[in-house]
């Protein structure tokens, strides 16, 4: 990898962590916020509305935004006919949502579903601006601009929920939160983001794109109706407080997950791309990915599973407390999910897209029958089902890069084992640190800081490479910050 790519993706993945974990964190202390305001019942709503906006954005973002990150001469043709083809087709999208709308709310038995998602529905058409937006953003590698658009969207939408939420508007101040985080989100990118659609489209060029693209679509489908097949089944099968414990249970360890998750997939994706046609190089970034996810996740989900009671007595009413065992379940499914997208997004990055939707359907019809054969036990036994899914999730998405890029699944393990074995000793340490007689809050930060003391000396002990090649990077990152300023 040339210098100048190295220091472009380095300081892209720590920009795009910035902007995902300050995102992340208002809307965590948001979502607290709000669920002293709002009852199980009100986020079992919003979960299931949220559940078919998103299945609907797939259609709109997932197949040419990635076509244009990854065409390699993509120009301003490009983006202008895939931003006037987005904005057409999400107005049909809508409309079909808007029509469908009522039959879902007769399904789940709640009339209030039905206006909920016809209100919710409104983000698809704001989405498909923001997927041309971001998708520029991403090819040009300027993660920066990211940070400034998502903080701004998150900080004004939660103002806006708690303040509703406050006045009693119940569900509804979730939708509005929503909704203005997008807008947001949206406008900001579009006053600091110098690119503007041309007055000219092609179906020529849209071709070209959709044949790459329609692929990475089907697998977004695939991967998005799979991820939500639990909550759909568990608020028809089960009551909606199962599915709103189920959910929330799942926030907390997402809310790292999809932290360190997406920040790696967003810059490794356009790095790759940029040298796509040397394996070499791309199997020593896809290496570096997985070592790095491994390095930073494994130990905070070991953590956080242990940490999560006393964290929840901590920041959540007692009529959460229920989701606590979700949580610690959730953490070790998480785990290994930035191992599994290092690999994909390198399967993608190459132009392999054909192999990335077979990869897909494969995967996703074997965690199928393991979620069939627990569906109907309990809602526990759901959720015990996705850390096996992780699991052999992991080893499909590995298999492809055996032969790509000479990187197996054994070398994989062998990558992150001393990251299992470090987290393992500190879970120890938390775990008794835990059981000293004091009140939950200060169990809570003791745990934290033994934790991330024994981690961070172990790191030291045994030269860690991925807590050198950490230290590093965020040094020449905060050196290039100063200069800006």
């Amino acid at each position: 990898m040339s210098s100048d790519l190295k220091s472009k993706t380095v300081t892209g993945f720590l920009w795009r962590l910035a902007e995902r974990v300050g995102a992340q964190a208002v809307t965590f202390i948001v979502s607290i916020v709000l669920a002293w305001f709002i009852v199980p019942e009100d986020y079992a709503i919003i979960s299931l509305v949220t559940i078919f906006i998103t299945f609907c954005n797939i259609f709109v973002t997932s197949g040419f935004g990635n076509s244009l990150v990854q065409k390699k001469d993509a120009d301003n043709l490009d983006f202008s006919s895939v931003f006037y083809f987005n904005i057409v087709f999400s107005v049909t999208v809508y409309g079909l949502l808007f029509l469908a709308a009522p039959y879902i709310g007769k399904f789940y038995d709640s009339d209030l579903l039905t206006s909920v998602i016809r209100v919710m529905g409104i983000r698809i058409i704001i989405a498909a601006v923001n997927s041309v937006q971001q998708a520029y953003v991403s090819r040009k590698m300027q993660f920066k601009r990211f940070f400034f658009s998502t903080l701004g969207g998150t900080v004004a939408s939660g103002i806006l929920g708690i303040v509703l939420a406050y006045f009693g508007f119940g569900v509804w101040s979730i939708v509005a939160q929503y909704l203005c985080n997008t807008i947001v989100d949206t406008v900001v990118l579009w006053f600091t983001v110098k690119w503007r659609p041309e007055r000219h489209f092609s179906f020529e060029r849209l071709k070209t794109l959709f044949s790459y693209g329609w692929k990475l679509l089907l697998s977004g489908i695939i991967d998005e109706g799979y991820k939500n097949i639990r909550s759909l089944v568990i608020g028809k099968v089960y009551t909606k407080d199962n599915l709103a414990l189920y959910n929330n249970g799942q926030k907390i360890p997402d809310l790292i997950v999809d932290n360190v998750n997406s920040s790696i997939a967003s810059v490794l994706f356009p790095a790759i791309a940029k040298k796509q046609t040397d394996r070499e190089a791309v199997r020593r970034m896809t290496r570096r990915s997985v070592k790095i996810g491994g390095y930073v996740m494994i130990p905070l989900m070991t953590g956080l599973a242990l940490c999560a009671e006393a964290l929840v007595h901590v920041i959540l009413p007692e009529t959460w407390y229920e989701c606590i065992p979700y949580i610690q379940i959730s953490c070790f499914s998480g785990a290994l999910i930035p191992l599994q997208t290092a690999n994909l997004q390198a399967i993608k990055a190459i132009g392999r897209s054909d192999i990335s939707l077979k990869v897909e359907i494969i995967k996703k019809v074997t965690c199928l029958l393991i979620f069939l054969s627990v569906c109907r036990v309990s809602v526990m036994a759901i959720a015990y089902s996705t850390i096996v899914t992780s699991m052999v999730s992991l080893i499909i998405n590995s298999f492809p890069n055996a032969k790509l890029l000479g990187y197996r699944y054994i070398d994989q393990l062998i990558d992150v084992l001393p990251y299992v074995l470090m987290s393992l000793v500190m879970g120890v340490c938390v775990y008794f640190t835990g059981l000293l007689p004091v009140p939950s809050f200060a169990a809570l930060v003791l745990q934290v800081l033994a934790g991330a003391l024994v981690y961070v000396l172990l790191s030291v002990i045994f030269k860690i490479d991925s807590f050198k090649f950490l230290l590093e990077s965020l040094s020449g990152f905060m050196g290039k910050f100063k200069k800006s300023k």
